[in-house]
């Protein structure tokens, strides 16, 4: 008692400060004022001090501790704990809410302190705080479960998937055949529908099929992982590598679905993945509902209460899993897939497109614009045009017809119809034909209508009802010379040096 008997006298006799203090007697100036603020409480001054033993000065400044009831006092830190996973629920407002109308309620310090004590009792993978709705954590299982073809007796193994969330624990497993891009992400669908919300955070290991470039600090996913995350509008914290603890919840799931659903199937023989993922989700709604040991209720019960209310809805639609590749577009403007061709843009010829291939689509992008979409064809060495990705030139002769020609030809005038005919009856094929009409309809933007009938009744009058006849007569101004034949020849006279049929007999 000494030190705080000469700290009294210093500074409520002597008036020197709590540094002062502190530097004579060689303690900190908060073990001054934690002194003086000990007698000022307690009512004692220097003078009573100084009549005080030492036994009556520590029980004026030291008061014993109220007795207290543990039964009736202690807060259930189960509660607590489960409590601290809402979003924004903190200790400080959990204490308040203890202590409210509690007059031998634990202090706050008191409060923190016992809290962790309890918490350390835990699991060590259950002592962080994980908020409702936040995380969830995948992971494939280290066991598989053997798969046996009915036909060959070929035997296959299953892989495990799992995903839990972080604050309730609720747990998805399921069977896939392998661990390949679209198995991840076809699992993770499936988890996502199964939980029937998002969750904010999808927390994966980095594996190749999923993280285009591996990373301690910035891993990268691929473009399918990350198409994936915007469909949903969640963001993916992919785990350190070789750091397990980076999601110890998924890591505890995986353990329980081994122990509690795997074990149980070892003797059982599987022939499909569908009989595999049925006997699997039969088991899946035993385990969540399973008693936790250490805190109240079940993982159901903890999403349904904590998760249920915090998760976002899923997307009007599911993500439907695709293929990307890189296509150079052809000088015919079509790009080649699985030995069909699709037409883009003529635009974009001796371009690099990139294709996201569907079970039903073909989509072409360039410059991250979509520019072409197309149904998915299986018929090798076929081709899928749309007029509107044709140059006009391509699209004008293939939008004609031998009809639609005859019947332009006819709105002209009788002659040129017979030559428009002339030409596609003269051709081995009528399409053949097409380009010299084609140059038929030119020459009449060129010439007018009445005119280009006037070259095409000349063109048959000489027996040459060609596009180059046709041309000829009206470069030449012919057309407008007076028609030919237009009245009957007169009969030749007699004469002897004319010779009748009958001298050829």
């Amino acid at each position: 008692m000494r030190p705080i008997r000469e700290t009294l006298r210093l500074h409520l006799q002597a008036g020197l400060s709590y540094s002062e203090v502190g530097l004579a007697l060689k303690i900190s100036k908060s073990v001054t004022g934690k002194y003086v603020s000990l007698a000022r409480a307690a009512g004692v001054d220097w003078v009573l001090a100084q009549t005080l033993t030492d036994e009556e000065l520590e029980a004026r400044l030291y008061r014993p501790p109220m007795p207290r009831s543990g039964h009736q006092l202690a807060p259930d830190f189960a509660a607590v704990h489960q409590e601290l996973k809402r979003a924004g629920v903190t200790l400080q407002l959990l204490w308040e809410e203890y202590a409210r109308d509690n007059t031998l309620a634990y202090k706050y310090t008191s409060f923190c302190v016992k809290y962790r004590a309890w918490a350390m009792s835990l699991k060590r993978s259950m002592r962080q705080t994980h908020i409702a709705g936040e995380k969830l954590f995948v992971d494939y299982a280290g066991q598989t479960v053997p798969l046996v073809d009915a036909a060959t007796g070929e035997i296959t193994a299953a892989q495990i998937f799992v995903a839990t969330l972080g604050a309730s624990n609720y747990t998805y497993a399921c069977a896939t055949a392998r661990q390949t891009t679209a198995d991840w992400i076809g699992a993770q669908v499936h988890a996502l529908e199964f939980l029937g919300g998002v969750p904010r955070l999808i927390v994966p290991d980095q594996a190749r099929a999923l993280i285009k470039s591996p990373d301690r600090y910035d891993p990268e996913p691929n473009r399918l992982y990350d198409e994936f995350a915007s469909h949903y509008g969640c963001a993916l914290l992919a785990a350190r590598p070789a750091h397990p603890r980076d999601k110890p919840k998924v890591e505890n799931a995986v353990l329980v679905v081994e122990r509690w659903i795997l074990a149980r199937l070892r003797n059982r023989r599987f022939f499909s993945l569908a009989e595999l993922n049925g006997a699997i989700a039969e088991l899946l709604v035993d385990l969540n509902r399973r008693a936790f040991k250490k805190l109240p209720g079940c993982r159901r019960s903890a999403f349904e209460a904590l998760d249920v209310p915090a998760l976002r809805p899923l997307p009007a639609t599911r993500f439907e899993l695709c293929t990307w590749r890189s296509a150079k577009v052809n000088i015919d403007y079509h790009v080649e897939f699985d030995g069909h061709y699709y037409s883009v843009p003529h635009a974009l010829v001796r371009t690099t497109v990139e294709l996201r291939v569907t079970a039903n689509l073909v989509e072409c992008f360039a410059a991250n614009q979509r520019v072409a979409c197309h149904a998915l064809s299986h018929r090798r060495g076929a081709h899928t045009t749309v007029a509107e990705h044709m140059p006009a030139s391509h699209r004008a002769h293939l939008e004609w017809t031998p009809q639609k020609l005859i019947d332009w030809g006819r709105r002209i005038g009788v002659s040129a119809a017979a030559v428009v005919t002339w030409q596609l009856e003269h051709r081995p094929h009528p399409e053949q034909g097409y380009r010299a009409c084609l140059g038929l309809q030119r020459l009449a933007r060129e010439y007018t209508p009445p005119r280009l009938e006037a070259a095409c009744t000349r063109a048959l009058a000489i027996r040459s009802p060609t596009y180059r006849s046709v041309a000829s007569i009206l470069k030449n101004g012919l057309d407008r010379q007076p028609a030919l034949f237009a009245t009957p020849p007169a009969p030749l006279p007699a004469h002897e040096n004319v010779r009748g049929p009958d001298y050829y007999h």
